[in-house]
């Protein structure tokens, strides 16, 4: 049996706060004022990552020297990372790039007070955007992306002497390893220590120098839309969504690799790939999608170790990810043994190489409509994310999680103390949360 908890996305009530104006962090000593140009793959999301770590003080500091700390680190940790206190702008080209001049104000900081003991947010393993949507600061009133600032930070001390640090981040300026990167700097520098990873913010190598790939190559470089024939977005509307972790610990891993090998079609497949492909035929059943219509698998794949001839600096800053896709019917997902979908993820990671990665640089289409995600499952994978080295000071956070998670997203995360598991994370309407959890619990 998989241990399993809902979520009380639509239940619960906001944590209660009291809330300063935002103070607007520059970085201490003067920075470079050029324009910071970004690459094509930071093109590829443009969104705001919101994220929450929760610590217990435990005594070794009270809330408010803590959050003097992380403000006055975040002032010193900028000068390394200044591009994340400019502003993004677009040019008459429709590239992205970020403005770092004298007129931007900086970081936005709030300082909050919760009325609450910190043991009200409970397991975040399982999001609920209800409950933690007052912990990571948003600017009010500002919906377009370019009007936002790159990051924002936010520290809400508890009764308790809990604390909880909310960061806003922009995908276009990070990946989730870079994310990570910058947040343990930010770490190190409160606790007074050498930045055992300095930032190379030089995304240029990343940047397109021709544009040598013709139209057919192109096309193949793209993620294709699926029109919305099972009409699933109508059953989105119709249900509750409910949300559910789902643990996945080495044995129940070894037996869907066993699984998958059954029949001698493959030799070997990791964690990730069996999981990313049971994970998508299972989802298509739950969805009841159609035989003879398309589904979608998009991930990213890491190309920080599939650069040989010009491989990407260590501590490279930005986003060092590509994105990727598996396409099938849905019947030939369901009806083939796992072993077909978990070859399709292989060669989907297999096929990023030097050439390919090349080849996107070159015909990525800054100006080109996002594509649909309907009939798509789209897997975030932090299981090599080390967040619990976000130590300012006072210990390891308790928790980490993100305060929502769209309804196209598994996320995966590390599960045990060894980290060797994976905790699964979904939101499904009810209906096919109820055959979801049949078909998991049939392994």
């Amino acid at each position: 049996m998989f241990p399993m908890e809902e979520s009380q996305e639509n239940g619960c009530t906001p944590i209660s706060a009291r809330m300063t104006e935002p103070v607007f962090i520059q970085p201490e000593t003067e920075t470079c004022k050029e324009p910071y140009f970004l690459s094509s793959l930071d093109h590829a999301v443009i969104d705001m990552m919101k994220t929450v770590y929760i610590y217990k003080l435990d005594g070794k500091k009270s809330g408010e020297e803590a959050r003097d700390l992380i403000k006055q680190a975040l002032a010193k940790v900028l000068v390394h990372y200044y591009p994340l206190a400019g502003r993004l702008r677009r040019s008459s080209s429709g590239n992205l790039f970020v403005e770092c001049n004298n007129s931007i104000k900086g970081v936005p900081f709030v300082e909050a007070v919760a009325d609450s003991e910190i043991e009200k947010l409970g397991d975040i393993t399982v999001p609920d955007t209800v409950m933690l949507e007052n912990l990571v600061y948003d600017v009010p009133g500002v919906e377009i992306i370019l009007e936002m600032p790159l990051m924002t930070a936010q520290v809400t001390r508890f009764k308790c002497g809990g604390l909880v640090f909310g960061m806003a981040i922009n995908h276009c300026m990070v990946d989730g390893i870079s994310a990570m990167q910058f947040v343990n700097s930010w770490a190190e520098t409160a606790r007074g220590i050498t930045l055992t990873m300095p930032p190379v913010l030089d995304r240029s190598i990343l940047m397109p120098k021709k544009p040598s790939v013709d139209k057919n190559d192109s096309e193949k470089l793209t993620v294709v839309d699926i029109s919305d024939v099972s009409k699933i977005e109508t059953l989105y509307q119709e249900q509750k969504m409910i949300y559910k972790s789902f643990k996945f610990d080495q044995n129940k891993l070894a037996g869907l690799k066993k699984k998958a090998m059954e029949n001698g079609e493959l030799t070997y497949c990791s964690s990730f790939t069996v999981l990313a492909a049971f994970l998508w035929r299972a989802r298509s059943q739950a969805l009841k999608m159609k035989p003879q219509r398309q589904t979608k698998l998009v991930f990213t794949v890491d190309i920080r170790s599939k650069l040989k001839t010009n491989p990407l600096p260590k501590g490279f800053f930005g986003n060092g990810v590509l994105v990727v896709q598996c396409l099938c019917t849905a019947e030939e997902l369901v009806q083939k043994p796992l072993s077909f979908a978990v070859k399709m993820v292989q060669n989907a990671i297999q096929m990023v190489n030097e050439d390919y990665i090349k080849g996107f640089i070159e015909s990525f289409d800054v100006n080109a409509r996002p594509p649909s995600l309907t009939s798509t499952l789209v897997i975030t994978s932090w299981t090599r994310i080390a967040f619990n080295a976000a130590d300012f000071g006072w210990g390891e956070p308790t928790q980490f999680g993100s305060t929502r998670i769209p309804k196209e997203v598994g996320l995966f995360i590390p599960e045990g103390k060894d980290k060797n598991g994976i905790v699964l994370v979904l939101g499904l309407p009810v209906s096919a949360m109820n055959t979801f959890q049949e078909l998991i619990t049939s392994i």
